[in-house]
Formats: structure tokens, sequence, C-alpha cells
């Protein structure tokens, strides 16, 4: 099953693979989906709908076993305070359900901020758009795609 997203990698020539993996919908952590993909969870990254201050909504992408830094992603994002997007409005925001958010070929093009330690693998791994199948990718073609901006943006959980 293509996804938007493969389809927005497809129609860029950027090479990636994808995975699928039995989804449990009780958890949908990007912990319990690396060990199904067989991954360790901080090369599987979880993408997070934020809205700062300043800014406004953005999408902070963050390895699985870690969580999100908001002070740290507001420093980089320009905003005084960013929190997390109720899970209700994730949705209507993103045109993805929780569990399927990606950065890739949403329904609007917010700005992306990536998580730093993205580099340090060959290939990361990221929601494809839909619950249980992931898009691999090298991390330095999936922050030119979204125009992410690298930053330490997590802290351990």
């Amino acid at each position: 099953m293509k996804t938007n997203a493969a389809r927005l990698l497809d129609s860029l020539g950027i090479a990636y693979r994808t995975r699928e993996y039995e989804v449990d919908p009780n958890d949908l952590s990007a912990e319990t989906a690396a060990a199904k993909l067989g991954m360790p969870a901080d090369q599987v990254f979880k993408t997070l709908v934020v809205r700062g201050d300043r800014k406004g909504v953005a999408l902070a992408v963050t390895p699985g076993n870690t969580e999100l830094d908001l002070k740290g992603l507001a420093k980089l994002s320009g905003d005084r305070k960013v929190d997390l997007v109720p899970l209700a409005q994730v949705q209507a925001l993103t045109g993805y359900i929780r569990g399927g958010v990606t950065a890739l070929a949403g329904k609007k093009d917010y700005q992306v901020y990536l998580d730093e330690t993205a580099i340090l693998w060959d290939v990361i791994s990221v929601s494809a758009g839909v619950r249980g199948t992931q898009i691999l990718i090298a991390p330095v073609d999936y922050a030119r795609v979204t125009k992410a901006t690298l930053g330490e943006i997590s802290k351990p959980k």
C-alpha cells in the first residue's frame, strides 16, 4: 500500500523502504513499534504536534525512547513556550491520526524540528502516515524533504 508520504518520496526520487508491523491500538508507542520492527528505539522516530506561543503549530520529531524537551524546542524555534497540541486537535491539523502522524505529505507544511541524534544513524524509521507502516529513510534525505531544523529537542524518559 502506497501512502501519501511514500508517493511524495517517489515523486522526489528519494530512496526509502517501508516496513509493516501489527498494530495494537492500546499501545501506539514508538518503543513498541521499534520492538516489533526489530530496531533500537532510538532509531525509530516519533512525530509530535506542538504549538508555540510565537510561531504556532510545528512538528517535533524525536527518538522513540525519549521525551520531548519543551524548553529545548522553544529555544530552537524562537518561541518563549511550546506545548503539545491536545490529541483531539491532531487529526484536524495534520490529516493524520495518532500513531500515524508524519511530517511527510501532511495536510499543511508545518515547520519541522528534528532531534539532532537522527544524523547518528544511516537510516531512521518514521511513520508512513498510517498506523503499522514505517518509512526507513536516510536522515539527511528526511531533513531535506521536510526542511527540518536539527537541534537538541529530546531528553531521556
